[in-house]
């Protein structure tokens, strides 16, 4: 993916009419080349989370249309709802995700502030990486006071917006101050709790937020603030890192929430969150129920839950990708209030290419489509998905081997073998479409125009450019089923001996899949006019086709004794 791409996460302060709602989010439809991703309106918090993508520029105009839409659409000073605002559209962070760094980020979202500030009259405030200082990183600070201190915000030269008026006219009056800003990734988490009691959710939060509660003097409620030499209040730090977090009651589910902003998920992943809550709540004769995601989630968030909670089974993640996220989502209660669909809160699937993929088709689809008059699926794609059988036959022997009665002391051992198998499993499996995409190109450089020098020069580098990839992919499908081979020898010596034979057809598999893809190096490389170019793929083809004869042999040797044995 070489595109620049941005997410943008605006929580508008409506939840309520989807009327309203609708004719913001059409406005973010309108812009092409943008991806709406999701739209998550809450009734009793009367505010929506909208998320969409594209490359910046698209999204900093859908974002500055679906900004004037809001502030068409929605009076502030009739809003009410249980989450802190101040703005029509309270805020607009811009979160790189492709190809793109922070700092170009946070020239994005400066450039947008301003436009809304001076085209829309509406006050901005630039937060996180895009703050015009320190004191206006903190979301919290910026919006202190909500929508009802904007006027006594206004009159404090410290807290002047960055951009648009600071006066409190019937404009503003109507929509409120909006802050933007550039961001990492945020995740907004809601954990269920089973009490109606917004004081012993509040006291969970302090205990975990990283601000932490005011320290008193005696009693930890009702004792008299302690202040520094300064007179601010001192805080007793709470036990999560890079967390934000209040208590409150959802009148909608009948419940309190601990609501919470993961703002570093890489110090304090989702899964360390929910235990960490889970043990304070507990201390407090509180169980918390299950966990609500709101917007988007990170596939990774996921992943490392499921292996997270995998791990404490002492069972391996070595498995397929879509079963390690539903242990995540049973685990975290992900599905206590409403159906958690990856498929429409996981980031990744939602913008992954959807266009029909060979290793989507059934067996006998596969196999009909490699059958029939088209050149393609060919020998490196089946070579590929031959590596991958191999690699899946060795991640399977390391599976049962990690969960066999009596074997629980070495779980991790196996463990450790069926993610790497599976790992090289899936990469194989990738490159049985990429092996036909790379013959596609060849093809295609056949209809490049050939009638003047330039254009036959042209069309001859296009050749060479393809003819070079197509050679290369092969050979990454050569060196990635090389590396099954110490999974299924390991397999071997000391997995499940039940299993030895599934090693065994693993391994013939593979060297199959190693020897079958240097022929389609070797073919490719023919046509190759740079003759060095063509002569070290070639070399390297060989002597991993070489070991893979050596390796073979020696495991299947291996395997005759231990079913003697047996």
């Amino acid at each position: 993916m070489n595109k620049r791409l941005v997410e943008c996460v605006p929580n508008f302060s409506e939840g309520r009419d989807m009327v309203v709602i609708n004719q913001i989010t059409d406005e973010i439809k309108s812009v092409e080349g943008v991806s709406l991703l999701n739209v998550d309106p809450g009734v009793a918090t009367n505010r929506t989370v909208v998320t969409f993508i594209g490359e910046p520029e698209n999204v900093c105009e859908a974002a500055f249309r679906a900004i004037k839409k809001a502030q068409e659409l929605i009076d502030m000073r009739y809003h009410h709802g249980e989450h802190p605002r101040m703005g029509a559209t309270d805020v607009c962070p811009l979160v790189p995700v492709a190809n793109i760094s922070m700092e170009e980020t946070v020239k994005y979202a400066r450039a947008l502030a301003q436009r809304v500030g001076e085209e829309l009259s509406i006050p901005v405030y630039c937060y996180e990486a895009a703050a015009s200082s320190p004191a206006r990183k903190n979301l919290a600070v910026v919006r202190a006071g909500e929508y009802e201190g904007l006027a006594k915000k206004f009159e404090d030269l410290a807290m002047q917006p960055d951009f648009g008026p600071a006066v409190l006219d019937e404009s503003v009056a109507r929509s409120g101050a909006s802050v933007i800003g550039a961001r990492d990734f945020l995740l907004a988490v809601n954990y269920n709790l089973n009490t109606t009691s917004t004081r012993r959710a509040n006291a969970i939060a302090f205990d975990v937020r990283e601000k932490g509660r005011v320290k008193r003097e005696g009693n930890p409620i009702t004792g008299k603030k302690v202040v520094d030499e300064n007179g601010h209040d001192v805080y007793i730090p709470g036990t999560l890192k890079g967390t934000k977090a209040i208590g409150w009651f959802i009148k909608e589910y009948g419940i309190a929430q601990v609501s919470m902003n993961i703002t570093d998920m890489y110090t304090t992943p989702l899964h360390v969150a929910f235990e960490e809550v889970c043990a304070k709540a507990a201390a407090r004769g509180v169980r918390v129920t299950g966990t609500e995601i709101v917007g988007l989630v990170p596939k990774k968030v996921l992943i490392d839950a499921g292996k997270y909670f995998l791990a404490k089974q002492n069972r391996s993640a070595g498995i397929a990708e879509s079963e390690i996220i539903k242990i995540a989502v049973k685990s975290l209660g992900l599905d206590d209030l409403a159906p958690f669909k990856p498929e429409e809160k996981v980031i990744e699937y939602l913008i992954e290419d959807k266009s029909p993929k060979l290793v989507d088709m059934t067996c006998n689809g596969f196999a009909e489509e490699t059958a029939s008059e088209s050149p393609a699926p060919g020998g490196g794609s089946v070579s590929a998905y031959m590596g991958a059988l191999g690699a899946a036959l060795g991640t399977m022997v390391a599976n049962l081997s990690a969960h066999k009665p009596g074997w629980d002391d070495r779980w991790e051992f196996f463990a450790k073998y069926a993610e790497e198998g599976h790992a090289i499993m899936e990469e194989l499996i990738h490159l049985v479409d990429e092996d036909t995409a790379a013959f596609n190109e060849i093809m295609a450089v056949f209809g490049m125009p050939k009638s003047t020098p330039e254009e036959k020069a042209a069309r001859a580098a296009a050749m060479e450019k393809a003819t070079l990839y197509a050679t290369e992919v092969p050979l990454r499908t050569m060196r990635c089923a090389y590396r099954a081979f110490p999974v299924l020898q390991a397999m071997v010596e000391s997995g499940n001996p039940n299993s030895v034979s599934d090693a065994g057809v693993g391994a013939l598999a593979v060297r199959a899949a190693v020897l079958g893809a240097m022929l389609n190096v070797k073919i490719n490389a023919a046509g190759l006019k740079d003759r060095a170019a063509a002569d070290k793929l070639v070399g390297e083809a060989e002597e991993l086709a070489a070991n893979a004869k050596k390796l073979e042999a020696e495991l299947l040797e291996k395997v005759e004794k231990v079913i003697m044995k047996n």
